[in-house]
Order: C-alpha cells, then structure tokens, then sequence
C-alpha cells in the first residue's frame, strides 16, 4: 500500500446528496429506532487513506476487481455524511500493514474519539513485541473497539506475540472486529480454522467477525453458535457487488435469523462501491423480519457498546 496516489483522484467535496441523507433516514425511522450504528467505517491519518484509496484504485492483489470509492471526500465531509445519514455511532477503523504502525495509529484514533463524540474509540493490534503494552495502554484510554486485519496484516492470529494482547482483551471485553474471512482474496492465514484454534484458546474473546466471514460463511456463523461472544457484521454482505462473487446460501437464512442478536450493521463507509443506501437495501431485503432488522441496525451494536438512548 505505498505507491503514490493517483492525481486525478482528488477529494469530491460533496460524495453524498440530501435526498441520500432522506432517504437512510426514511428507512430507520420507519423502524422506530433513534438512527443507526455502523460498526464498520473507516477514519485513518490522511496519507494512510490516500495509501489505501490509490490501493484500490489499483485493484490491488487482495481486492482483484475494479472498485471505485464512492464517498471519498475529506473527512470532514465524511464526518458530515454520517451525521446526515443519522449513524448515531461508527468507528474509525485503523489497521497497520507493518510493524511499528500500531501504536501511532492508536494514537491518532484516540484524538480522533476525543474530537468526535460519535465515533467509538478504536485501536488496532500487530504481532511485535510491543503490542502488548500498547493494546493495555489503549484499554486504559478507553478504547471500546479494536480492529485486527489477517488479510492486509498477513499474519496468523496465533502468532505468540499476540498471546497476552488476546488475553487483556478478553479479560477487558472490549470487542475485536476481525478481518478474517477469505473475501475478497485469500490470505495465507485467513479462513475459519485459525480463529477457532484462537477460539478453543480464548473461549470468551469478544469477536466480531468481518464482512460475515464472506465467503466462508457456514463456518463463521457455525463459530457465533458455538462460542457466546462471537459475533458477525454485515459489512458489504448481500450486496450485489458482493453476491456477484460470494453470494451468501440461501439455505443459511433460518440460521441467521436465529442468530439475529449476534449480526451487527456495518458499511465500510468510505471506501464502498455502492451508495450507502443499498447496503442498508441488501440488510433489509433478506426480508427477516423488522424485530430482525431493528437488533442488526442499531439495538445489538447500542447493547455492547453501551450506547446510550438518545434524548
């Protein structure tokens, strides 16, 4: 993710419209809940996203296919969309690529909490040596979330140097949401095997497993039935630019609506080829019914995350 950004792809200062914004709203009011809670968007130091950005403007090996971002904008404007949108909560979800990249993104992330009350303070992990005082350090700052990325990373959740980071953690219970499946590219450690050998490891590890654990589906909702702080999030899941290649089983539904209290929304919002009115769309129309709905769009996510009503 180092080579330089593109120059023709300059920030759009106005990546969402008012009839967008209407319509996200329409959609949860018509639910009777206070607004959402993505779970899954991403806020990184400027020349991190650009790096990211000019990586999928590339259609780099991990993502294989052209994928245009949708809502890239400076941040503030992006801050303003999810406002609009009426996202009561979301993240910033920053993950290193490298060693020594962690702790500075963690730094950065907690002044990001501390000038956005909106967003849940998050923190990102890496197997080196110093990871275990920096994630102790972050939970003592207050981090509510961590992300963990074994694809971008490349690294085996087993790897030693990660015991004691997997043991604060699960002793804190601030959850970890896990790039771990095998979408949209294999890695040489992603896949349901190792995240249950972290499982048998750490029984009680709050997981939040990424993008539904696409494509492997059956297996990771098989690990949130198996292991009661395992959860899933719907980011970029039953969308059609992700059923043009993983489509999620139809014979899994019955599944997933019984383990509706363990699925939380998530976007990706920016870096989304789609507008965000269909990945809210692609939740909706699995048709599971709108107790369902109401849990993964904002009550599930306002439970673990100690969300307080709004006023």
């Amino acid at each position: 993710m180092d080579s330089p950004v593109p120059d023709d792809h300059s920030p759009d200062p106005a990546p969402f419209s008012e009839a967008e914004a209407q319509q996200v709203r329409t959609l949860w009011g018509g639910l009777g809940l206070p607004g959402l809670i993505d779970v899954h968007t991403h806020f990184m130091p400027r020349p991190v996203m650009d790096k990211v950005w000019a990586y999928f403007d590339s259609a780099g090996p991990l993502i294989g296919r052209e994928w245009p971002i949708t809502y890239r904008a400076d941040e503030d404007v992006r801050v303003a969309a999810l406002q609009a949108f009426g996202v009561r909560a979301y993240s910033s979800l920053v993950y290193p690529h490298k060693p020594d990249m962690a702790e500075w993104l963690n730094g950065w992330a907690a002044d990001f909490a501390a000038h956005h009350p909106d967003c849940l303070h998050t923190a990102t992990l890496y197997p080196e040596e110093s990871a275990t005082a920096y994630v102790s350090q972050s939970i003592q700052r207050g981090a509510r979330v961590f992300k963990c990325h074994i694809q971008v990373g490349a690294f085996s959740p087993l790897e030693p140097l990660l015991d004691g980071v997997w043991s604060q953690i699960a002793d804190a219970q601030v959850p970890v949401i896990i790039h771990c499946g095998s979408g949209p590219a294999p890695g040489k450690y992603t896949g349901p095997e190792p995240i249950a050998a972290l499982l048998e490891r750490f029984p009680s590890l709050p997981l939040i497993v990424a993008h539904m654990g696409m494509p492997e589906y059956a297996e990771f909702l098989a690990l949130a039935e198996r292991f009661e702080n395992v959860r899933l999030d719907t980011t970029m899941s039953f969308t059609d630019f992700s059923e043009d290649g993983a489509p999620f089983p139809a014979r899994l539904r019955p599944q997933l609506a019984e383990l509706g209290r363990k699925i939380l929304f998530g976007s990706d919002f920016p870096n989304i080829p789609y507008p965000y009115t269909h990945a809210l769309d692609a939740v909706a129309r699995l048709d599971l019914g709108d107790d369902w709905l109401r849990r993964v769009l904002y009550t599930n996510a306002a439970e673990l995350f100690g969300v307080a009503p709004s006023v």
